[in-house]
């Protein structure tokens, strides 16, 4: 068995067509068909049927392929490891984060990180809070942004790094878009334009309201930040949400308020597998963020 029929497999049963596997790898379609053949009868089984004019995994096949992908997975992995030892600044660093953080502090990290490390590579994953944990637990990324922090997920370990105010947005022409201060209550006969299931602003924002006494009437719901800002800010409704994610994009803007009564937090960590150990370019990477947060909290007023 050798490594270029492993490789070969894994394409065609991601593309389900020996062509298009052919076209991407650069090579022959004979190559890629007679690899897989050989492949077939070194393991004794069909990995492969004809579906129509593409090819679906046997039920065997979806098991081998599954292994394979970690073990290729794996492979990649101790190759940069490899690369990054004799040269550990000019590794690769793979990140997966929340689209609130995206706006503005991912960048200003990574391009203050990089004054420090200029050869180092990113390589950026965006998505809600489950498929973060899965992309971390899969390897897909070294090191995860998360809001909240996980704090009974044996599977996964990290740190704290910030907790975050969440404000109240309001449009322009509310009545209490000039007040300062304003108790939670008082947005509970207001529409919400709240996240959609699965991102974890939702169901902190949801709690908060039923702290504050009641359930929160929806009117809109998204998977943007710059939408729940725009819509709140076209007079769609009234939602919460973190300092972090209210940086201006467009002329288009809500009012924001301090809330109170409760005071509406999260948390925002850092994770990665329990299980594992990172490249030595992450965690390069992890203690400059430590270092980065660590110093932020020291330089922030309190009760700003």
């Amino acid at each position: 068995m050798e490594l270029r029929q492993l490789q070969y497999f894994v394409k065609v049963a991601q593309k389900e067509h020996v062509t298009r596997a052919a076209e991407e790898l650069h090579v022959a379609q004979s190559a890629v068909s007679r690899q897989i053949h050989q492949l077939e009868q070194e393991l004794g089984v069909d990995l492969f049927m004809q579906k129509g004019r593409n090819l679906q995994l046997t039920p065997v096949g979806q098991l081998f392929c599954k292994r394979v992908e970690i073990v290729l997975k794996d492979l990649e992995r101790s190759v940069a490891e490899v690369h990054e030892f004799l040269d550990p600044e000019r590794g690769e660093i793979r990140i997966g984060f929340p689209h609130s953080l995206g706006t503005n502090l991912i960048p200003s990290i990574v391009a203050e990180f990089r004054q420090l490390y200029p050869h180092v590579k990113f390589r950026f994953k965006q998505g809600s809070y489950p498929s973060l944990i899965k992309d971390v637990l899969a390897g897909e990324v070294d090191l995860a942004f998360i809001s909240p922090f996980p704090e009974d997920d044996e599977q996964v370990s990290g740190d704290v790094l910030m907790t975050e105010e969440l404000f109240a947005i309001l449009p322009q022409n509310h009545p209490l878009a000039g007040e300062s201060v304003i108790r939670l209550e008082q947005l509970k006969e207001e529409k919400f334009v709240l996240f959609s299931q699965g991102y974890s602003l939702r169901p902190i924002v949801w709690q908060a309201c039923l702290q504050a006494g009641f359930k929160p009437q929806i009117a809109f719901e998204g998977g943007e930040t710059d939408t729940i800002r725009g819509l709140v800010a076209a007079g769609m409704g009234v939602s919460l949400l973190p300092e972090m994610a209210l940086f201006q994009t467009n002329p288009l803007q809500p009012a924001q308020v301090r809330v109170m009564e409760p005071s509406v937090t999260r948390t925002v960590g850092l994770i990665h597998r329990t299980e594992g150990k990172l490249p030595l370019v992450a965690r390069s990477f992890r203690a400059f963020l430590l270092n980065y947060f660590s110093d932020r909290q020291k330089n922030t007023p309190v009760g700003s």
